[in-house]
């Protein structure tokens, strides 16, 4: 599918989901929109493992989109489904029973069936209980079918899932709906949806454009591998995923440059979310078994894997990327002092957990990998224990660069942010500071970063660029006399000096100007002289 049609696609199944959430709330009508568009995905696949599966006894109905396949080999083998659901669960790790398909759910929706409602509540509880993986469990839990904003009565709402599943297959039906169409149509309605919801945007979306930088910068070193072996980072986490949108940044950009990743971990504390981000890696074609997202709270570090007390039994991460709330209220308790995370550096005050993040984030760090975090500017310079926390990082030379981003990029904030870089064995002694704060383009809602301004940089934090009122290394040295302070305009100054002024030029320029004044004085007396009129003032020469 070309990059038009994809986008055409996004913009059809935006413009459905426009025109039919009427008054309900984006973030509710997201849910019930995605699920669907992840029901259609599931199908397609799982249709297409069980065409391989059946082989020659697979029922051909071409020409006829009124009858599932599946549906007639399950009526004519009624013993052999249980044989045939099991082989489904070791290869594609879940079933979904025929009535359940979404070509079976479309046509239900295109007849206006009654039954539609209880049939995709059947089906969602099916496919979460009956799958082989825990990838699964409890995916559609928060897609509240019986709510009461899609209708008062049950027919109130059977007719609006009926309407609203008969526009998407429609819509569909236009397109190549191939796993990376799908996926990538997914991700456009999460962008949408997101533009639309303000400042709860940030729970679960980070911009494509920010996505794009954070990405680059951890898998630069691993796109320079030694002769004879292969781009690979074996582990990527985010502690605090969203949708995934991230995750599955840093895997395509990866693929770009003929690498691999092992697994991808995420950890999401919103429940909605999280399932978002599970539907988000499957539609992207990512296997349940090269990915794990975790339902939990970052900051109590509830992940079981994450809690191992033998330090050789610690997971490490090749690769660590994050966008944290910003400035998030916490409460950490006083045994939190000694928590293996904090234990070094100190804890963060309560009014911000910034630091909290991203010391969670660097003890999972290799000693080779690379951590990207985004950040409010506050990190930079406020005091008292996040000023400790910060010196400590200096001290120690983990703080590996800092970028400076513009404001307005977010849809749930307008202030500035910046890019933390943390590398453990960060070779040079000093600090790459990038100022791209006044490099962007502006946007009527968010302003916005072209991929030139993120292509400078990236190249800039690659090569380690220096360039007037834009990047500079800083020594440590300079870094210490400062007090620890990151402020980014204490080290670049967008100022632009005062041209210096050539007082013999001026001087030659005003003395010529006189003169061209005295003789055009002079010409004009000749002719006022002649008419009889008072002549005109000359002026001395200097």
């Amino acid at each position: 599918m070309t990059d038009t049609s994809q986008k055409q696609l996004g913009n059809t199944l935006w413009r459905i989901a426009d025109d039919l959430r009427g008054a309900m709330n984006a973030d509710d009508f997201r849910d019930y929109m995605l699920s669907f568009l992840f029901l259609r995905y599931l199908s397609d696949n799982y249709e297409t493992a069980a065409k391989k599966e059946l082989g020659r006894d697979y029922p051909d109905v071409k020409g006829d989109s009124r009858k599932v396949p599946l549906a007639l080999w399950y009526a004519g083998n009624p013993d052999d489904v249980a044989e045939f659901e099991k082989q489904m669960r070791r290869k594609v790790h879940y079933v979904i029973r025929p009535d359940h398909l979404w070509s079976s759910i479309a046509n239900m929706a295109r007849t206006q069936n009654g039954e539609l409602l209880k049939t995709l509540q059947k089906g969602f509880k099916y496919i979460e209980e009956e799958s082989f993986e825990s990838t699964f469990q409890g995916l559609f839990s928060e897609i509240n079918l019986g709510s009461e904003k899609l209708g008062k009565t049950y027919a109130d709402r059977n007719a609006k899932l009926c309407t609203v599943i008969q526009k998407i297959a429609e819509g569909l039906n236009e397109f190549s709906t191939d796993v990376d169409a799908l996926g990538d149509a997914y991700e456009y309605l999460i962008g949408q949806f997101a533009a639309g919801s303000g400042k709860k945007a940030g729970e679960f979306y980070t911009p494509q454009q920010i996505s794009d930088i954070l990405s680059a910068i951890v898998t630069l070193d691993s796109q320079e591998p030694k002769t004879g072996t292969k781009r690979r980072l074996e582990s990527v986490m985010d502690f605090a995923c969203g949708s995934g949108s991230l995750l599955l940044n840093v895997r395509k950009r990866m693929n770009k440059a003929g690498g691999t990743i092992g697994k991808i971990f995420g950890q999401e504390k919103n429940i909605t979310t999280y399932n978002l981000a599970r539907m988000n890696m499957l539609l992207h074609g990512v296997k349940d078994t090269e990915f794990e997202i975790f339902h939990g709270d970052t900051l109590l570090n509830e992940w079981d894997i994450l809690r191992a007390l033998n330090p050789a039994k610690k997971p490490l991460f090749d690769a660590v990327v994050a966008n944290p709330p910003f400035s998030y209220r916490w409460d950490p308790s006083e045994s939190m002092g000694d928590d293996v995370r904090f234990k070094s550096h100190g804890l963060a005050p309560r009014s911000a957990a910034d630091f909290a993040f991203l010391l969670h984030g660097f003890h999972f760090l290799k000693d080779e990998g690379v951590m990207a975090i985004i950040l409010p500017h506050g990190v930079l310079f406020r005091g008292g224990a996040e000023e400790r926390i910060r010196t400590k990082l200096l001290q120690d030379g983990h703080i590996d660069t800092v970028i400076g981003l513009p404001a307005n990029l977010f849809y749930s904030t307008g202030i500035p942010v910046c890019i933390l870089v943390l590398k453990k064995c960060k070779k040079p002694d000093d600090v790459l500071f990038i100022n791209a704060a006044e490099h962007f383009e502006k946007g009527k809602r968010q302003n916005q970063l072209t991929p030139e301004h993120i292509a400078k940089i990236i190249d800039t934090y690659r090569h380690r660029k220096e360039e007037a009122r834009y990047s500079r290394r800083v020594e440590m040295a300079e870094i210490e006399k400062n007090d620890f302070n990151l402020n980014i305009s204490r080290y670049i100054s967008t100022a632009v000096g005062e041209e210096e002024i050539d007082l013999s030029a001026v001087h030659a320029e005003l003395t010529e100007s006189e003169g061209a004044i005295r003789k055009a004085t002079d010409e004009h007396n000749e002719f006022l002289k002649e008419l009889g009129i008072p002549l005109l003032p000359t002026r001395d020469a200097p």
